[in-house]
């Protein structure tokens, strides 16, 4: 078996080989937001145009100086009288677009309601989004943003839900039949609220790290297996300061006990990986301890011998999921020189059919050290965390984790509950699961508590090992968190 690889400092010859298979990848590497310039004189008044008007009141005397620059009386009129977040004029202007705030109802403090209500960022970076295709269709040469009232999380969400509406991933591969459309230049007028650097710069490392996990976890199987995402990733750092990756795989693996990984991805032609992805910012004090993150990377599920039916197979590709976040956030974390050392770790396997595949009735030794039947192959993403959140744990001294977060797409049985939209959430501690709802909620990244109900461990009882990896009945999600 192939030697472990640990990359720090490549050579420039292998920096940029791995450079040309991310550009290959279509991998976004510079964001269109970040052109964003300040309005010079009057520019705004020549060439096709588009303007949004976000504003921050529905109040028409105090924004009403924002609106008669674009709107006509009935056009003014309408605003009042409408209820839209989003009312679109078109006039000798070009294409109006006004966001106004919500007319929902705030929700108590402290009531279940709050913890799922649009925050204002997210609801200004949808609606942001939305009004970049009306733009485009015109074919404008130039958007214009003017806000009133707007606060900073707002105007970073609208930056953000534009580019995040200007990504296609057709468009990022080269495809000749899908030519990369022009964007239009974004021009920032002055006024209350008006935009800074520091906002436009950080809208830009967000909205670069979101398009990144978007786009890994686009890309077909085919084109992202263990190796070329390792490979992938050690290109995304190579010129780092901050950044190391070290890529466990072959004999390594063998040799740190990571038999759950291995029984899950030996069978594919490109064996599993585990990626250590170590970032140290240079202004952090010795004193912090870092955060641990674990993502799955199983880049295809068949469901092994227990394999899926076709439907539920088609968009399997997507299964490496929590690891695509987990890559963005050390890329995000990287820019944006973050004072909070990350230790990230990507399990990489493809749960294929073949001579190797492992099957319904093995028993086998975690790195842990604890025995675990197969009772369902297609319960596979928790045995290749088992593993990875083993050697998360047990990093010792400066290195050993103050906390430790997983990111997955684990079960159906969570989107069985709680739907596409909200993330089941589970945690020994009340302190980091109220912070990660707190921060998915003013990020519009919805989370839901469920419960570690202890007596559910004995659905993973097992006649031959410690634990079975799957229960058979109820309870899908909760066991699968007890599991790991």
């Amino acid at each position: 078996m192939a030697k472990a690889r640990t990359t720090q400092k490549t050579t420039s010859k292998s920096a940029s080989t791995k450079l040309q298979s991310v550009t290959a990848m279509g991998l976004p590497l510079t964001t269109w937001i970040s052109t964003a310039r300040r309005a010079k004189g009057g520019e705004v008044r020549s060439g096709s145009r588009a303007f949004i008007l976000a504003l921050s009141s529905r109040d028409l005397k105090s924004t009403r100086a924002a609106l008669t620059q674009h709107l006509n009386k009935w056009q003014l009129t309408s605003v009042a009288e409408n209820d839209s977040e989003l009312p679109q004029f078109q006039g000798a202007q070009g294409l109006v677009a006004v966001i106004r705030p919500s007319t929902a109802k705030v929700a108590a403090a402290g009531s279940t309601d709050e913890q799922l209500q649009k925050s204002p960022y997210a609801r200004m970076r949808d609606l942001a989004g939305s009004v970049l295709s009306s733009a485009l269709s015109q074919r404008v040469e130039k958007l214009v943003i003017e806000t009133s009232g707007a606060t900073s999380e707002e105007r970073q969400g609208l930056l953000v839900g534009l580019e995040m509406a200007s990504y296609s991933f057709a468009e990022n591969r080269g495809n000749p039949r899908r030519p990369r459309k022009t964007l239009p230049q974004i021009l920032l007028r002055g006024g209350e609220g008006e935009f800074s650097d520091a906002e436009i710069s950080e809208a830009s490392r967000m909205a670069l790290s979101i398009n990144i996990a978007r786009h890994l976890v686009n890309t077909p199987a085919g084109d992202l297996n263990p190796r070329t995402y390792a490979e992938c990733v050690e290109a995304m750092f190579s010129s780092s300061s901050t950044v190391t990756v070290e890529v466990l795989e072959g004999q390594r693996l063998i040799d740190e006990n990571m038999n759950l990984l291995m029984a899950v991805g030996n069978a594919a032609t490109e064996g599993p990986r585990l990626v250590h992805i170590k970032y140290r910012p240079k202004t952090s004090g010795a004193a912090i301890r870092p955060i641990a993150l674990v993502g799955k990377g199983v880049t295809f599920d068949t469901g092994g011998l227990d394999i899926k039916p076709s439907s539920a197979m088609r968009w399997m590709k997507k299964d490496m999921g929590g690891s695509a976040a987990c890559a963005a956030i050390a890329k995000w974390a990287e820019l944006s020189n973050l004072a909070q050392p990350l230790d990230i770790y990507l399990a990489l396997a493809e749960n294929a059919i073949g001579k190797a595949s492992f099957r319904p009735g093995d028993v086998i030794t975690a790195r842990s050290g604890i025995t675990v039947e197969i009772h369902n192959t297609d319960a596979e993403g928790r045995l290749v965390l088992a593993d990875a959140l083993d050697y998360a744990v047990k990093q010792t001294g400066p290195d050993a984790p103050a906390a430790v977060i997983n990111l997955a797409t684990l079960t159906g049985a969570i989107k069985v509950g709680l739907g596409g939209d909200i993330a089941g959430l589970f945690s020994n501690s009340d302190a980091l699961a109220n912070a990660l709802s707190g921060a998915g909620l003013s990020r519009g990244e919805l989370s839901w508590r469920m419960p570690l109900f202890q007596p559910y461990k004995a659905l993973l009882r097992s006649t031959f090992a410690d634990y079975a990896n799957a229960s058979d009945g109820f309870a899908g999600a909760i066991t699968a968190a007890l599991f790991l």
